[in-house]
């Protein structure tokens, strides 16, 4: 059973505004809403929560078989915050050191409201230990936070922003050099311009035309200049944006990608769009887009479904950079509602081997039986330096009343022809449950892959709070899947690219580079002291509540994870932390031209 609380959905466009009471019922489904949306979805209609005494509770580290999700949104002694709500996180890695990663999230102060902030975690020990030194800004409405690292590991997180007067939305790009510690913004706010559903990528071919630009696009409707424009480019890492212009096609809710030729690829939209920038690279010119091909995925987004007012999905793009045979494929995915169903959710994949002129049949990832009562939401991949394909996402194929989720995996060492059995990786948890009044669990889940395996940043109800929606918070949790904990691949090969669409111009000939084969450090993660910001959005903890964590957490003895080659062991899990030294953290450089976090 649960609470539901008050939800007010205002529609911009002229909609009658629509009020869900409060009731006691078991959990159920959300009409179904396919794109394009008739409301954004994110809205500051409520004030910034007020202060209140913190009360904490045992951090979950939640093992399944192999595999064990430990939690990142905790306070400076690593428990658990009773009360507060992350969800819809996003995970970069520092390339050149597999131990520095951070997440970003919606961090919500209060289960009881709907205002959310720009929440972030980092860690130095390979996501065993996390530090949450606070928010970007205290009581700034933000949310749709994406993260990414450059080559050299310097992280860059993008931002939304609103006010309580406007009806539309803004971004700004901020960057950490020091692991993920502190942030500096890198031009004033809402400066890059944006709009709902933003999305960012950094090129990060040395040597290229394009080395160092930030690409970004996002939803046209009330964007922030409010003229149906959606893409822009950085070429200074953030601090000046050039002017906005209108890609060709509907092609929101979506992400981009570079090759290791520069050429910038954009997927979304639905029917769902790829499109290629062969000239945004280059900084003299106004970035066009000469390849535009329909893709289909088998089904479309959307809105509603199992995951209340939010997406059960949206479009993914990613390039192979391996340097090996598969160097350059591009692959779209999606959880997309099966063409002809009313219902359910399918993980849907599909693979350009030639420069995103033509794309495979859609190739269903989720391997159980096809029943259009399971849902299997956030599909989301990443590929490794070695050219291994990795997808993750919620399912709820082995729940009996068809919402309980687990997190699953699948992977692909040929270029996704073939894929091997999915593998669940977590307990299953309630995805209703924990609502900050904003029903839903976020609208994605990340991952990011290097040789050996994957680092999976996904939102889950594990936690334990009788005052909460569904008697469970929303929480962030960080987990490694790896190949070795599922099975081989088999043959269930995807058709041949055939040309499903022909692009509206002459694909532009670019010049050939020779691949280079991106360098993987081997991390050894050490449980050892972290370094701290010692600054929070909420008073310091007082005491701590006797609530008990769910039985899914398996705490035991302390442990020292190990990161060795494939895979890395895991560590066996604890409940309660013990607690570490907090250094002072490093002194932040100011540049002159860019505005500084106030975190102390």
């Amino acid at each position: 059973m649960r609470y539901s609380t008050f939800l007010t959905l205002t529609s911009f466009i002229g909609l009658t505004s629509l009020l869900v009471l409060p009731t006691v019922s078991g959990q159920t489904l959300s009409p179904v809403r396919r794109l394009p949306l008739n409301e954004p979805l994110e809205k500051y209609n409520m004030p910034p929560a007020p202060p209140r005494k913190i009360e904490t509770s045992p951090r979950i580290i939640s093992q399944f078989g192999v595999f064990t999700s430990f939690q990142a949104n905790v306070d400076a002694n690593g428990n658990n915050i009773l009360g507060d709500a992350a969800n819809e996180p996003s995970i970069s890695v520092d390339p050149t050191d597999g131990n520095k990663m951070v997440i970003a999230w919606r961090q919500f102060n209060s289960i009881n409201s709907d205002f959310r902030q720009a929440g972030w975690g980092y860690t130095t020990d390979a996501g065993v230990h996390w530090t949450f030194p606070g928010v970007l800004q205290n009581n700034i409405f933000r949310s749709d936070p994406v993260t990414k690292s450059d080559e050299t590991g310097n992280f860059f997180y993008l931002s939304l922003q609103s006010t309580q007067q406007q009806s539309f939305f803004c971004d700004d790009l901020w960057r950490s050099t020091n692991g993920g510690q502190s942030w500096t913004e890198q031009s004033p706010d809402e400066a890059g311009h944006g709009g709902d559903k933003e999305w960012f990528t950094i090129d990060t071919n040395v040597g290229g035309m394009g080395h160092g630009f930030v690409y970004q696009f996002w939803t046209s409707f009330f964007a922030c200049n409010f003229d149906g424009t959606a893409f822009n480019r950085s070429t200074d890492s953030g601090v000046t944006w050039q002017s906005p212009l209108s890609p060709p096609n509907f092609t929101d809710t979506g992400t981009l990608d570079v090759d290791t030729n520069g050429n910038l690829f954009v997927g979304g939209g639905s029917p769902f769009q790829c499109l290629r920038s062969s000239n945004a690279q280059n900084p003299n010119v106004t970035p066009t887009f000469d390849q535009n091909v329909t893709v289909n995925l088998g089904g479309t987004l959307i809105q509603g479904g199992v995951n209340g007012i939010g997406l059960c999905g949206q479009t993914f793009l990613t390039v192979d950079r391996s340097g090996t045979a598969t160097n350059n494929n591009i692959y779209m995915l999606a959880s997309v509602l099966p063409t002809g169903a009313s219902n359910g959710t399918d993980v849907m994949f599909s693979r350009s081997t030639d420069g995103g002129q033509t794309f495979s049949a859609p190739h269903r990832i989720n391997d159980d039986p096809i029943n259009h009562n399971k849902w299997h939401i956030f599909g989301t991949p990443s590929v490794a330096p070695n050219g291994r394909v990795d997808v993750v996402w919620l399912d709820s194929r082995n729940a009996a009343n068809n919402i309980d989720m687990q997190l699953f995996y699948s992977y692909s060492t040929d270029g996704g022809v073939t894929w091997a059995p999915n593998v669940a990786v977590s307990d299953s948890f309630n995805p209703q449950a924990g609502y900050p009044s904003n029903n839903k669990i976020g609208d994605y889940i990340t991952i990011v892959s290097d040789v050996t395996g994957g680092n999976v940043a996904y939102a889950a109800t594990f936690n334990v709070n009788p005052n909460a929606v569904g008697g469970h918070e929303q929480d962030v949790y960080y987990v490694r899947v790896f190949p070795s904990g599922g099975g081989t691949p088999t043959p269930t090969p995807t058709a041949s690219p055939t040309p499903t669409a022909t692009s509206t111009a002459s694909p532009t000939p670019t010049a050939t580079v020779t691949p280079t084969a991106t360098a993987t450090a081997t991390a050894t993660a050490t449980a050892t002291a972290t370094a701290t910001v010692t600054a929070t959005s909420t008073p310091s903890p007082t005491s701590t509540a006797t609530v008990t964590p769910t039985a899914t957490s398996t705490p035991t003895a302390t442990a020292t994870a190990t990161a060795t080659a494939t895979p890395r062991p895991t560590p066996t899990p604890r409940s309660e932390p013990t607690p570490r030294a907090r250094p002072t953290p490093p002194p932040r450089p100011v540049p002159p031209a860019n505005k500084k976090l106030n975190v102390t």
